[in-house]
């Protein structure tokens, strides 16, 4: 039977591997000479024409119904004032509904003021997604997306506008290595388009909660896993590897899966960090239907505070619901006193929430007394995990 399935994986990853080789390149990419600007209307600031030689712009595409968007917006206008005299930032709008009207969109810039520092367009719906979204395959990835077009007018950088601030700063002072960030990003699409190729075949040896009657195959599943990233090491950070590993380790060796857990949290790669937030959704569904011990418990505490430090706008975010959950973990991982912070981080992020129901913080404020308390008799986890 092993046999059998190491000769199907290495066949598919065959397969997949010179299929993935074989794709076409995307139409725009680092390095290319950036298209040009076509915007329907001007809402704030000056009108740009063209990109004039000598000097960096920074194209922030976004839409007025997109929280993240909006979260990014004063971190862009620092960016924008801290370079003013060598960059050119602008807010394309991007995406709105048909029925939207140009005063819905014009009220919304308005009420931005500073936090929208920087010059504001709609987009020409023929051509702008298009000719940048689009051209450059990024459509799937969604909004906000920064472009940076460099002092000779070549794209330099694509990306969220979270990670805009160390790239800028070397593209502004010309000590930006394009051929680097060109083969950074294929790297990133080359490895990306392998996982969703090896989605289908690695998904079929999952439990599906949905057909109780059909269990998992972790340990094939395992099996599958050490051979794809012997062949591919650089997938030992992604969302389906992690995924699949650390639930196939809590059913079948939670030792393993505490080992695991603990070897990506003390990560050091300063570009590749382990999806936590995908962790802690895993932790949590077996958290409520596998026997586990207080160090996989205190190790999930850990996870949530790493997919804590990983949320780029908090303020979008319910932040009083992930500390509540670690404080539970806290709790059954025999750390009352982390429990205790956990759970007081978790009523002051409630206190800035607006249309909460008294229910929760009520809930909350006896959850702290019983884990200063410490009486473990007191409380006990239902199956809900509240």
């Amino acid at each position: 039977m092993k046999k059998k399935l190491l000769n199907i994986l290495f066949a598919c990853l065959f397969v997949l591997f010179a299929y993935a080789q074989e794709q076409p390149p995307v139409i725009l990419n680092i390095g290319n000479s950036a298209p040009a600007l076509k915007v329907n209307t001007w809402l704030k600031g000056q009108p740009v024409k063209q990109f004039e030689k000598g000097k960096v712009y920074v194209l922030e595409f976004w839409a007025t119904w997109c929280a993240p968007c909006k979260a990014a917006m004063p971190h862009l206008s620092a960016l924008a004032e801290k370079y003013r005299s060598q960059t050119q930032f602008i807010g394309i709008d991007v995406y709105e509904k048909k029925q939207t009207p140009l005063k819905e969109i014009q009220a919304f810039v308005d009420s931005m003021g500073q936090q929208m520092d920087y010059a504001v367009a709609t987009e020409d719906t023929a051509a702008t997604v298009a000719d940048w979204i689009g051209a450059t395959g990024e459509k799937n990835e969604g909004i906000p997306i920064t472009f940076v077009v460099n002092q000779e007018g070549r794209l330099a950088w694509i990306g969220h506008p979270d990670g805009l601030a160390a790239p800028l700063e070397k593209i502004v002072n010309n000590r930006w290595d394009i051929g680097l960030a060109l083969a950074a990003r294929n790297r990133e699409k080359y490895l990306t388009m392998l996982e969703d190729s090896l989605r289908w075949d690695l998904n079929k040896y999952v439990y599906n909660y949905n057909y109780p009657d059909r269990p998992g195959r972790p340990d094939s599943l395992l099996l599958m896993i050490d051979t794809i990233l012997k062949k591919e090491p650089g997938l030992k950070y992604s969302v389906l590897i992690v995924n699949h590993t650390f639930n196939s380790l809590l059913q079948t060796s939670p030792v393993k899966a505490y080992q695991y857990g603990r070897q990506l949290l003390n990560n050091t790669d300063p570009v590749k960090t382990p999806p936590y937030d995908v962790l802690v959704m895993d932790f949590d569904w077996y958290s409520h239907r596998l026997n586990l011990s207080p160090e996989l418990y205190h190790l999930g505490a850990e996870l949530y505070q790493a997919a804590i430090n990983g949320i780029v706008y908090p303020e979008i975010v319910s932040m009083y619901w992930y500390y509540h959950k670690m404080a539970t973990w806290y709790w059954w991982g025999h750390d009352p006193a982390k429990a205790v912070d956990s759970e007081q981080k978790a009523i002051d992020w409630l206190k800035k929430e607006k249309g909460i129901s008294p229910r929760i913080p009520a809930t909350y404020a006896l959850r702290l007394k019983q884990y200063q308390e410490h009486a473990p008799d007191k409380w006990k986890p239902d199956p809900a995990g509240n």
